[in-house]
């Protein structure tokens, strides 16, 4: 059976179509996620998601929950898209040469996770300083003993105004700060989720060359996607320490990936590399089973069919 020709810009738009549907569905639980895992030992705000979620629509009203959404709704696009469109290219190559084996699908997860840190990384950067102002703003009211004696409230800022501080105070270098950590996050997550995902799918499939029921590819998505949040979890924490800016005058800083695990497993516990991860496996899996959903319905091939076809 010939290779199947893929279609890179179809590829690029079920990927952004795909992310910003699962983001707008999942965001309000990554706010809380990240929320969870930026707390320290001796400031406490929030005890679950349910009670983060409910605080943050009592403090901050229902549109709190989506502080930050319109930098990943901007930049999951591009994200989401070269993520699942290098995953379908380094397969389809490595496939060239005869079955693509599980090592190989394991190759092709690490290139497409070590791809799409180019835009994980600021766009994670900008995020977490978003969702977290309401955290730190929380403390500043309910826990004033976690704040510095004579610090000044800092104003709330935008998307656009964190990304002018960051380059004019340390260039380039500041939107990708944690680049390491997103690194170490993501390649494994790719690793583990792709040649899960493909492997689950195949189990539904209808024949052997016939594809499998949305539904499959949707359960397949969501229990691969799961999997791999969990299993990436410390990292996550590691990666949100690192990257936010703004602490509580009794939270811990970091230098770098290292001395962030020394501190943590310190003052905090080897625990505390599960904060939030029954957060990210929600925000995960449903985000993960839409996008498996839109690549294989090929809506973007339905897009494009409707454009004007070249003569040969």
């Amino acid at each position: 059976m010939a290779d199947k020709q893929i279609s890179l810009p179809a590829k690029l738009i079920n990927g952004g179509i795909a992310g910003l549907i699962g983001v707008t569905c999942v965001f309000p639980i990554d706010l809380a996620k990240t929320r969870l895992q930026n707390q320290q030992n001796g400031s406490r705000l929030y005890t679950s998601m349910s009670d983060c979620l409910i605080k943050t629509i009592r403090s901050e009203g229902y549109f709190g929950m989506y502080r930050g959404a319109a930098v990943n709704l901007t930049l999951v696009t591009p994200e989401k898209a070269i993520k699942l469109a290098a995953n379908d290219f380094f397969r389809h190559h490595l496939s060239k040469d005869g079955k693509l084996t599980l090592i190989k699908e394991m190759m092709a997860g690490c290139g497409a996770g070590t791809c799409q840190v180019i835009v994980t990384t600021p766009m994670e950067m900008l995020k977490i300083q978003l969702q977290d102002a309401g955290r730190i703003a929380a403390q500043r009211k309910l826990m004033p003993e976690t704040v510095a004696a004579g610090t000044v409230e800092a104003k709330p800022q935008t998307a656009i105004q964190l990304t002018r501080e960051l380059l004019r105070e340390k260039g380039i270098a500041g939107l990708y700060k944690g680049l390491g950590a997103t690194l170490l996050r993501d390649v494994p997550f790719s690793i583990i989720y792709f040649p899960l995902f493909a492997n689950l799918n195949n189990l539904g499939k209808r024949g052997v060359d016939g594809p499998a029921p949305f539904y499959v590819s949707f359960i397949s998505g969501c229990l691969a996607g799961s999997t791999a949040a969990v299993a990436v979890n410390p990292v996550d924490v590691i990666k949100t320490r690192l990257q936010s800016l703004n602490r509580g005058s009794t939270e811990d800083t970091y230098s770098g990936v290292t001395d962030c695990i020394r501190k943590i497993l310190r003052n905090e516990g080897p625990s505390a590399f599960l904060k939030g991860a029954y957060c990210r496996a929600l925000v995960i899996a449903p985000l993960f089973g839409i996008a498996q959903v839109i690549y294989f319905l090929g809506v973007g091939e339905f897009i494009l069919s409707f454009l004007p076809k070249k003569d040969n």
